[in-house]
């Protein structure tokens, strides 16, 4: 194993997240945050001209800010190792996923793609089979594992000090969509509401699989059956706004999912509860510095960020020391962080380190996409369990 360091930045390119995006600048800034990386190149919007536009508040060099991802991705491969962009960050709406994601895949970019990765499992094993024929790396910003206590979370779950796993419960409250906002211009409400673009479905796209991909992280469960229920309560709107699902899981658990766009006082209020034979953990995204561990008897104990008796992974995402809170910007970061430090260590020749591969992968978005098909499968059947496999 080579113990080589890259001496120079990596660079990337974005395709969508201009001007009015605020994923788009998220991702950017999570990106950078590493220090050793830098943007580069991009076709930020969906015509040449606000594309351009948006690369121009960006200080992007006129020669690397493309019309469209298209001429982005010849002009980018034109280039040698080295000056070309390491990879590429995708943050465009739903429906302008899948197409320069294998685009750039099949031409030998590595990738780090915004969830849900695309719209169909046909589209989703394909992209699966692209990034190992190519091999490429390949990053799906499920951003909520970087967070340091959610790593802990699922340290506590592989070391077996919760037991036996019997149930799982997550949520995903939000009411930003109680009203119907996709009629009032609100640029984010109407692409994420209009299947056109969205895709099969609303809150379960769009929070949902966040819920799933929480599920699976934390815990390694995978599902067995569901029972699901999609409801679009705001009247006219085409895509679902709540969902309920019934979990099993193999080996026996079973888990409650419940996610809504309409539920009246929530933000963002995503959170999980694992129960096991031997103890509990708890964990809230709007207060996401503690991890909660009940044990079978005796008090509550409360984990808080920073501090060195957590794993070795938790620490590794952790950038302030306690007491200094760390959030949804430095949880993304942790996603590029690691998948930046896999793509240099590629490019120096070694093997990256268990720690370094700790990030959602394409098989994490593609089990996504089965879980959203599933569900609808689900939710518009009479038979009371769907089974997933």
């Amino acid at each position: 194993m080579s113990n080589e360091q890259l001496q120079r930045k990596l660079k990337f390119g974005q395709i969508g997240g201009g001007r009015g995006s605020f994923i788009g600048a998220v991702h950017r800034r999570a990106a950078i945050s590493d220090g050793k990386t830098e943007l580069v190149a991009g076709a930020f919007s969906s015509t040449p001209e606000k594309a351009k536009a948006s690369g121009e508040d960006l200080l992007i060099a006129p020669n690397r800010n493309y019309g469209s991802w298209q001429e982005m991705l010849e002009k980018e491969s034109a280039l040698p190792v080295g000056e070309r962009i390491d990879y590429v960050s995708i943050v465009t709406p739903n429906h302008v996923h899948f197409e320069p994601a294998l685009a750039f895949v099949e031409a030998g970019f590595n990738v780090v793609l915004d969830k849900p990765i695309v719209h169909t499992s046909e589209q989703a094993q394909a992209l699966a089979a692209a990034v190992e024929k190519n091999g490429v790396v390949f990053g799906v910003t499920h951003n909520y594992t970087g967070y340091p206590m959610v790593k802990e979370a699922r340290h506590w779950v592989q070391s077996g000090r919760l037991g036996k796993l019997q149930r799982i419960v997550v949520e995903y409250p939000q009411a930003w969509l109680l009203n119907k906002e996709e009629d009032t211009g609100n640029t984010q409400a109407k692409w994420r509401t209009n299947p056109a673009k969205s895709g099969i479905v609303g809150a379960m796209g769009d929070i949902g699989t966040h819920c799933e991909n929480l599920v699976s992280y934390i815990t390694g469960l995978e599902i067995e059956a569901l029972c699901a229920e999609l409801t679009s309560y705001v009247p006219g709107r085409l895509l679902d706004d709540d969902a309920s699902i019934l979990m099993k899981f193999k080996g026996g658990a079973k888990g409650i999912m419940w996610v809504s766009q309409i539920a009246t006082g929530s933000e963002n209020g995503l959170n999980i509860r694992v129960y096991g034979t031997e103890g509990a953990l708890s964990w809230e995204q709007e207060e996401p510095n503690y991890v909660n561990f009940y044990p079978v008897s005796g008090p509550v104990q409360v984990y808080k960020r920073g501090n060195d008796y957590l794993s070795e992974a938790a620490q590794r995402a952790t950038h302030l020391p306690f007491g200094h809170p760390e959030a949804f910007f430095e949880a993304f970061g942790n996603i590029y962080m690691n998948v930046g430090d896999t793509i240099r260590a590629k490019l120096v020749g070694r093997e990256p380190t268990a720690l370094e591969l700790d990030f959602p992968t394409v098989q994490d978005g593609a089990r996504g996409i089965k879980f959203i098909e599933k569900v609808v499968e689900s939710a518009k059947s009479d038979q009371k369990w769907t089974p997933f496999d």
